[in-house]
């Protein structure tokens, strides 16, 4: 095939040249390269862990690429803002020949060309691109807070994503103890030793567990089409089986630091308005300095006929007769100092409030969990066991067995309840604390 490709180009190949033999072996090495890049790369299933769910939101998200590009366009506005205005160029023709049909140069006495240029002074130039500077980087805190936002958004819904497939997995468990019960209770009584009711009680537990487990799936259908809002893909897209559980560690040892951080300000959405403040305040000295002149520096030269005779060179100053003008436009900037001001301190005090539940929510949910853990599980557990003994030898009734057995699934769907609670309150402080990772 690679011989025929060659003749198919118009190569001539003599096998006893050195030089045909390597040709040969070149297109042959690199030809699967070619072949492989014509396939384009799809991105893979998200859902395996938090991790892939991440990576896909900042990947796809469309307000996250918006909010990009205008962070972009702020930042195409910087070296603008303190460039030199563009220049002017004038003609003038004095002593036009009426009896000329054009007004070329040499059709009249004089012909002036005049070249203009406006400069502004007093660092005017670097305060504009201070002001687009500061105001660029709080498109991107803006940008970075609305990402914290989306995140603890998807990474919420993933966490429900979760526990409602690990919620089956016990539901499930417990309908198959269940029928084992039934397969025990199907026997005594063809023995004699139990009643058929007890068979019935198993069969309605049983058809009690399957409404729960339909419960769960449609809580989990509402939780992919709210993970696939978040991430920017169709409400039907399938994700991957969740392979752990997530891992969304705080990075904060206690409250008291975490609210330390949001006082100096790590929260984007609290450095964005303390940016827009620095921006405004910038503003108010560049509004100062327009109270100041600007000059315009014009060159020019004089043709008769045609022949350059003479030059000339001409400066201007701006008068800034318009003070008042000047002075609402500087109270105009203080006043967007005070507002942006006044929205970080806000934006601080919500944050502090929000943290505070969230923390509280989150260490009372671990607390929780470690109890079921550590203590009410394994009594549960011991109590089903010893049960289900005493009832095949017909020392406790079926519903005490049935009870056990409730009381130690319930145990268990309590501990992930809990679970749940704890990754949904880490996922709130996370988002609250600058957690992305």
């Amino acid at each position: 095939m690679a011989f025929t490709f060659l003749q198919l180009l118009g190569i001539k190949l003599r096998l006893n040249n050195h030089f045909s033999y390597l040709l040969l072996i070149s297109i042959l090495l690199i030809w699967p390269l070619f072949a492989s890049s014509a396939t384009p790369l799809e991105d893979p299933i998200p859902g395996a862990n938090v991790a892939s769910i991440r990576t896909w939101l900042y990947q796809h998200n469309p307000q996250l690429r918006a909010l990009q590009a205008e962070t972009e366009a702020a930042e195409a506005r910087i070296q603008p803002a303190g460039a030199l205005p563009n220049p002017m160029f004038s003609v003038e023709f004095l002593g036009i020949n009426a009896n000329q049909s054009s007004m070329a140069p040499g059709n009249d006495d004089t012909s002036i060309y005049r070249v203009r240029q406006g400069f502004p002074l007093w660092g005017k130039r670097e305060l504009s691109r201070d002001v687009e500077r500061n105001k660029a980087k709080a498109y991107g805190f803006d940008r970075d807070a609305v990402a914290l936002d989306l995140l603890a958004q998807a990474e919420d819904a993933y966490v429900r994503y979760w526990y409602i497939g690990e919620a089956e997995a016990i539901i499930n468990r417990q309908i198959s103890l269940v029928e084992q019960i039934q397969e025990i209770t199907s026997t005594r009584y063809a023995l004699g030793l139990a009643a058929q009711q007890d068979s019935i009680r198993a069969q309605v537990e049983r058809t009690v567990m399957q409404r729960e487990l339909i419960e769960r799936r449609t809580l989990r259908r509402e939780a992919v089409a709210e993970l696939n809002a978040v991430l920017g893909r169709r409400v039907d897209a399938s994700f991957a089986t969740p392979i752990s559980k997530p891992d969304l560690a705080v990075s904060s040892n206690n409250l008291a630091t975490s609210l330390e951080s949001l006082e100096h300000g790590v929260h984007p959405g609290i450095q964005a308005s303390l940016t827009m403040a620095t921006a405004a305040s910038r503003n108010v000295e560049l509004v100062k300095r327009n109270r100041y002149p600007d000059v315009y520096l014009t060159v020019g030269a004089m043709q008769q006929n045609t022949n350059i005779e003479s030059y000339e060179v001409m400066l201007e100053v701006e008068i800034p007769f318009q003070q008042r003008a000047l002075r609402e436009r500087e109270r105009e900037s203080r006043l967007l100092e005070e507002s942006a001001l006044a929205r970080a301190s806000q934006e601080q005090l919500d944050l502090q409030g929000r943290l505070g539940m969230a923390w509280s929510r989150w260490n009372g949910a671990k607390e929780q969990r470690e109890l079921i853990e550590n203590t009410l599980l394994p009594q549960a557990d011991a109590n089903y066991k010893s049960a289900l003994a005493s009832y095949q030898v017909s020392k406790v009734d079926f519903g005490t067995l049935l009870a056990a057995l409730t009381e130690w699934q319930g145990a268990d769907l309590a501990r992930i309840d809990a679970t749940r609670d704890e990754l949904l309150g880490a996922v709130a402080v996370r988002a609250i604390i600058g957690d992305s990772k």
